[in-house]
């Protein structure tokens, strides 16, 4: 079976390095599979080198001791992977200048006795299709999702602050399986609506659309949904403003296979919302979900890309219009050859809180 480390071995001739050392907590977590935000890992064309603080040695010896050799070293990191650089004759060393700081750049530069090439990009597409196993985590964590939308849904009442739906949602998704959650969840009422990314205040739930972004995390792995219910009974206005979402929103989904250009995805959905709402569609149709909340490929007017089989990506498109409201609908689906699999299950119906 090729391993992760086989395919990155593999793009070593191509980008022209002997070796590569992996300093982020995400490709640690990737590589690896479990989670330590300071721990490294060094990839040579014969070895592994898992670098971790004792902390942490027990563990990285149980999980990864039978293909890794486990280092934890007494002085610092850097100076054992040079160690390891001149024992191996490691003449050019692949980093991440993902997440890197200046200050461990300029004392990777002064330290390793070698040149020093980012390889960024490499690991970014290689995170960008899921396996399996990665998709299974990402699907728990969905079902998470979906029970913490159904719970809302039967405790949610006009007396409830914006910030005791967000704390409910997270509370619910901590208790019932999820490591985290996935972002800081929004839940924003009103008016306020009208922002995609307003943040949650201890104000009682205003009259109009709520909507709630949220998600868990289940083994680092992300999922992410978004539904809007109204406060009060819905008007004519409101309910056309959601009807035109969602048809948006199934409109693209029908759309979504492998092979489709990530830029035409947005547009179907992007066309309906025109038709209507000109220019009230203020962000991409969706990004892709995994070990971060947003990751590639992004499903936007400016993408290039073409939609793989393997891909995770949310579709959620949204009319938001100040000083009214907005309405976002957000599903999480797995890109397939003939389609897309659908992870939310929760309903789009148009629920009114009186």
């Amino acid at each position: 079976m090729i391993t992760k480390f086989d395919t990155l071995r593999g793009a070593f001739e191509k980008l022209g390095v002997d070796g590569v050392y992996l300093t982020s907590k995400i490709s640690h977590r990737y590589f690896l599979e479990f989670d330590n935000p300071d721990g490294a890992i060094l990839v040579t064309k014969n070895s592994i080198y898992a670098l971790e603080d004792s902390r942490y040695v027990e563990t990285a010896t149980k999980r990864v001791g039978n293909f890794c050799s486990v280092i934890s070293p007494n002085k610092s990191f850097t100076e054992s992977v040079n160690e390891i650089i001149l024992a191996e004759g490691i003449k050019k060393l692949g980093i991440e200048n993902y997440d890197l700081t200046l200050f461990q750049f300029e004392r990777m530069k002064s330290s390793f006795k070698c040149e020093l090439s980012y390889i960024n990009d490499t690991i970014i597409k290689m995170r960008e299709v899921k396996s399996e196993k990665e998709i299974s985590l990402i699907r728990e964590a969905q079902k998470i999702t979906d029970r913490a939308y159904s719970y809302i849904l039967g405790i949610l009442s006009t007396k409830m602050t914006e910030n005791d739906v967000a704390c409910e949602l997270e509370y619910f998704m901590r208790k019932n399986g999820a490591e985290d959650k996935s972002f800081d969840t929004i839940a924003i009422s009103g008016k306020k609506s009208s922002m995609p990314h307003g943040v949650p205040e201890n104000v009682t739930l205003q009259n109009g659309f709520l909507t709630m972004d949220f998600g868990a995390t289940v083994e680092g792995y992300h999922s992410d949904m978004t539904r809007t219910v109204s406060i009060g009974k819905a008007d004519e206005k409101m309910r056309l403003i959601y009807d035109t979402v969602l048809s948006a929103q199934l409109s693209a989904l029908e759309f979504l296979r492998a092979g489709v250009s990530c830029k035409d995805a947005d547009s179907v959905a992007r066309d309906i919302i025109d038709k209507s709402f000109k220019s009230k569609f203020s962000h991409s149709l969706g990004h892709g979900v995994g070990l971060e909340i947003h990751e590639l490929p992004t499903l936007s007017q400016r993408s290039s890309g073409i939609l793989v089989s393997g891909n995770v990506v949310s579709v959620e498109p949204g009319i938001y219009i100040p000083d009214f409201g907005g309405v976002r609908i957000e599903d999480l689906v797995v890109i397939r050859d003939n389609g897309c699999e659908n992870l939310t299950a929760s309903t789009k119906e148009l629920i009114e809180i009186c």
